[in-house]
Order: structure tokens, then sequence, then C-alpha cells
């Protein structure tokens, strides 16, 4: 076996399948196939199987997987010890991010670096929302990941990915400007359950939230619409007939004088704003310096608001 064999293996168990791994590896899926039979064949055991339409690891497969992961890790480092790749201070770092995030953060970021000059890290940007369990596989494809998860939900897979904390962000409920509640300065659950609600889909936040709302309140809400997108609920809050959860600093780009936003307090209402990537890619110099651009990117979009 070889280190391209355990990255394949590796990639299939973050990815599930055998075309996600060859179109992130930049290869046909035959050569990914024949990467794994090679690998199968030299443990002796099987590596994979099949389960519905996707290939997944055996326990086998997920201990030569988790062994593969420490040996990329450490060609890292050995790549580090002979080679300028990670000291390149102008090297290319590719970032996703959630699209409120993305939204909030990539132009500031960019803007950012560029005022730094020459010698800064070059950008590949792209916007990713998924359910928070889905973020760590980004890392996978991009060196930097912008997730989000509830900040009493489950926690990052450290032995996957490294996390660098970006914010604790609260989801406020958004109003109509004229709505009755908007007098308040801050809400109950009691005070909104009866209301109708825009709200997202199962497995992102605001969904989360609302739950929260109902299991505190003992009662059922209404929900009129499911939308992932925070301009579209904030237009939503905003027409009338509906009242919304929006993150406080993230969304402030989609706000208009028809929303307004009240604290929601009675209910964990915070989700954490994390970066998640590989040990092994944050060893380049470019990469921390990105990280490091949007912790205090994050920390200055954040300042303004409370201010």
């Amino acid at each position: 076996m070889d280190v391209r064999q355990l990255q394949v293996l590796r990639e299939l168990g973050e990815l599930g399948s055998v075309k996600a791994v060859a179109e992130t590896m930049m290869v046909t899926p035959s050569a990914v196939s024949q990467q794994l039979t090679l690998l199968q064949r030299s443990a002796g055991v099987p590596l994979t199987r099949k389960e519905g339409r996707n290939l997944v690891l055996t326990d086998a497969g997920q201990v030569l997987a988790d062994a593969g992961g420490a040996v990329v890790r450490a060609m890292a480092d050995a790549r580090a010890a002979i080679g300028g790749y990670h000291d390149d201070p102008a090297g290319t770092v590719s970032v996703s991010a959630f699209h409120s995030a993305g939204q909030a953060l990539f132009g500031r970021l960019a803007s950012r670096l560029l005022a730094g000059g020459e010698g800064v890290p070059r950008l590949r940007l792209a916007d990713e929302d998924v359910p928070q369990q889905g973020f760590p596989a980004l890392t996978a494809r991009y060196d930097i990941v912008l997730a989000h998860r509830m900040a009493h939900g489950p926690a990052w897979p450290r032995d996957k990915v490294t996390v660098i904390p970006l914010a604790d962000e609260p989801l406020d409920i958004a109003l109509p400007a004229g709505h009755p509640l908007a007098a308040r300065s801050e809400l109950e659950p009691a005070d909104v359950v009866g209301q109708p609600w825009v709200t997202s889909r199962d497995g992102y936040s605001p969904a989360d939230v609302l739950a929260a709302v109902v299991a505190v309140s003992g009662r059922p809400a209404e929900v009129l619409h499911r939308i992932n997108d925070y301009s579209t609920v904030a237009a939503l809050v905003s027409a009338g007939g509906a009242i919304g959860l929006l993150p406080r600093f993230t969304a402030q780009r989609v706000l208009d004088a028809g929303v307004v936003l009240r604290p929601l307090a009675g209910v964990n209402s915070v989700r954490k704003i994390d970066i998640l990537a590989r040990p092994e890619t944050l060893k380049r110099k470019s990469v921390m310096t990105v990280c490091d651009s949007l912790q205090s990117v994050m920390t200055d979009l954040a300042a303004g608001i409370r201010r």
C-alpha cells in the first residue's frame, strides 16, 4: 500500500462515493476504484461495502483510513521540513462559507488581504450551505471551511478536523417594524410561539431554535414558510404576516427599515461560527494568514453591531 491509496480510502470515508472522491482528487472514477482494489488486495481484508447506492467503509476500512490520515499528516510535516510550500505567504487558499457568512465576511476579507499589498494569499472563495453534519466533509475540498452549529449541539469531530472559533452569534427574533412585539426590548418563547413563522428547513439553526421555543412553551408553532436564504426571510418578514429568526451579525446586509431584531430569552439561541480545517492544512503560512484575517474581520463585524 502507498500514500495515494490511503488518501483515496480516507476521502471515500469522508465523501461517501467514488464519484465524489474522483472529483475532489481530480482523477477518473475508474482510477479511484483501481486504487481501492489494490489497497484491499494489499490489506487482505474487506475495506468497503455497498450500502444502497453508496460505497462505505467497513470497520477495518475505517481503521486503515484513520491511520492513513496520520500518514498524510506525517507526509505534510516532511514536506514542510524540505520545501517552501508551507512557507509561501502568497499561496492560494480555498475558503468555503455558509451563505450568510459569505455575504457578511467575504468582501471584508478580500479587502483586508488586498490592502496588505504584495505577498498576500490568493483567495478562492465558494459558498456551501449544508446541515451541520456536512461541514467537516467539506475540508476534503477546501483549505478553510466556515461552519456553524448550535452551541448546545454535537461538537465537531476533533479527531478529523481542527477547530478555530470565530464567534458566538445569537439568532434574534425578526419582526415587521410595525409589529406590536417590536416595542419590547426582549422576547420570551411564550411571546412568539403563537405567531405565524418563516423558518429554515430541518437541520439548520433557525429550525433548531424554533423547536426549542416550541419545547419550552409547550405549544405548537404555525410554520408558513420554509426558507433557508436569509434575504428572502427578511423580505417576507418585512412584508408582514410572519416572524422569523435571523443571525444578529451576519444577516445585517439583508435587513431593511421594515425589519427589526429583538433578542430571544428563555432558550439557547446561540450558534457557534467556527473555522474547520484539516490539521496538515494549517501548517501552511498562507492558510494561517487567512485564518487570522477572518478572526479580525469577524471581531470587527460583531463589535460594530454591538455598538
